[in-house]
């Protein structure tokens, strides 16, 4: 009984039965339009940044966008290697493991939130003058990043919030919580940086403050789900659910540091190029959330479909899942390149003030960098949506290696590319990068599935 009557809800959802394809797009739909509206006040932070306050102080969020990417990384990171379990256990109907999961997981999110803040704050300024930031914008990204460390703990709790949702099939009170915030974190930017004037500091404490509420919604309509009520005895951490939970956790977290690491290698020689070019790069990367904002979705997606499906010991539709994720992933990318070639000059233009000469530069800049992943973004959403069906596979270490290879290539192309094409040659490091971890995740995912258990008779 309590299996039927908590899948009736609308808080959780099984991805066991029915077409992958209406599956697939129905859990991601809402990731999506949740991601769009993310990125709408990503996007809005910098317009507002670059447009009021000028190229420098863009330049200044831009020159430690990886460091920041870095902290971000490792939540998203254990997040999303706990929910792994958590969907598998769900999709197996054993909802009293589920409990302990999820308990546990809250645990070991809390303790991992506050020793990443406290290290995020104490290395923060050593690690801006190694990656050799303009001396003249460096107050503007210390302030900056001192006030998003702080808030950490605030984001492994919306992270951790929505993981737990999705884990469940619920990908629409995710998307209602980053709405909310989306809104909330626009109006904030112009009360605070124009009406205020703030500064790059109004612009963090807006996405703070936004993302406060957004994990406020999510947990509200976790403690509806009937099966979600955490018992005392649920909290007792236990030995063995921690370390699998860490067996998750751990390679998805150093999976995103290592690719942040490459990024902040690249970010030096691109900071070693002047405050111009890190502009025009840095309005590019703030883009670069709307090319693979689709691209997450079904990776999100793939990971809670793949989990489930193992859980419930379908093997059949976890093969049949990857095809038609990779068909719907090619053909999303194909359109997102068409627009972006058709329309991204004037897209990036919104980031950078009008009529001045360097502000032009830097828009030449942007369209280049912005052109050439473009036209590669396919091989980024193949990468999304085959590193998360590994992933809901219960295998992390895998998915880590192509993190380890993205390293390789990117910070090698960042080393050697600038020697023989100038500062043109950097803005292919994250192409190389992309292919690298495809040519560890395509094999990797053949291997596992001929090895996944017989899918037994009925």
């Amino acid at each position: 009984m309590e299996q039927t009557g908590f899948r009736k809800k609308t808080d959780a959802n099984t991805l066991t039965e029915g077409s992958p394809l209406k599956l697939l797009l129905l859990f991601s739909l809402p990731l999506m339009a949740g991601n769009i509206f993310q990125q709408m006040y990503t996007m809005v932070d910098t317009a507002v940044v670059g447009k009021v306050l000028g190229v420098e102080a863009l330049a200044a969020l831009g020159a430690v966008d990886w460091l920041n990417w870095l902290t971000l990384g490792t939540i998203q990171g254990f997040a999303q290697g706990f929910s792994i379990l958590m969907a598998q256990k769900f999709g197996a109907g054993e909802y009293k493991k589920l409990r302990q999961v999820v308990a546990n997981s809250i645990v070991l999110a809390a303790v991992c939130a506050v020793f990443l803040t406290l290290v995020s704050e104490g290395v923060a300024g050593a690690v801006v003058s190694l990656l050799k930031t303009p001396e003249e914008i460096r107050p503007i990204s210390m302030a900056y990043l001192r006030i998003l460390f702080a808030g950490l703990p605030v984001v492994m709790t919306y992270n951790l919030a929505a993981a737990i949702l999705r884990a469940l099939g619920n990908g629409r009170q995710p998307l209602i919580a980053m709405v909310i915030a989306s809104l909330v974190n626009i109006a904030l930017d112009f009360l605070f940086v124009m009406e205020f004037d703030w500064g790059v500091q109004g612009a963090a404490i807006a996405t703070l403050i936004a993302q406060c509420l957004s994990a406020a919604y999510c947990i509200r309509h976790i403690c509806r789900i009937q099966v979600l009520q955490i018992k005392r005895e649920d909290w007792r951490l236990e030995g063995a659910l921690c370390g699998r939970l860490m067996t998750f956790g751990l390679p998805m977290a150093f999976q995103n540091t290592v690719i942040s690491v490459g990024g902040m290698i690249v970010q030096t020689i691109v900071n070693g190029f002047g405050v111009t070019f890190i502009a025009g790069v840095t309005a590019t990367n703030k883009l670069y959330g709307i090319l693979e904002v689709a691209a997450t979705s079904y990776g999100y997606a793939m990971t809670t479909y793949s989990g489930q499906n193992l859980g419930a010991g379908k093997m059949r539709r976890i093969s049949e899942g990857m095809r038609v994720g990779i068909g719907i992933a090619i053909a999303t990318s194909a359109v997102i390149t068409a627009v972006m070639l058709g329309g991204g000059r004037w897209i990036l233009a919104m980031f950078l003030p009008a009529g001045t000469g360097q502000s032009m530069e830097a828009l030449d800049v942007a369209y280049r960098y912005l052109t050439i992943m473009s036209v590669f973004l396919p091989v980024l959403y193949i990468l999304h949506v085959v590193r998360s069906c590994i992933q809901g596979l219960g295998n992390t270490v895998l998915p880590m290696a192509s993190g380890i290879a993205e390293f390789v290539m990117r910070t090698g192309a960042a080393l050697l590319l600038p020697l023989m094409f100038g500062e043109n040659g950097i803005l292919f490091a994250e192409i190389l990068a992309w292919i690298g971890a495809d040519v560890i995740l395509i094999p990797s995912y053949l291997y596992m599935v001929r090895r996944l258990p017989k899918e037994s008779s009925g």
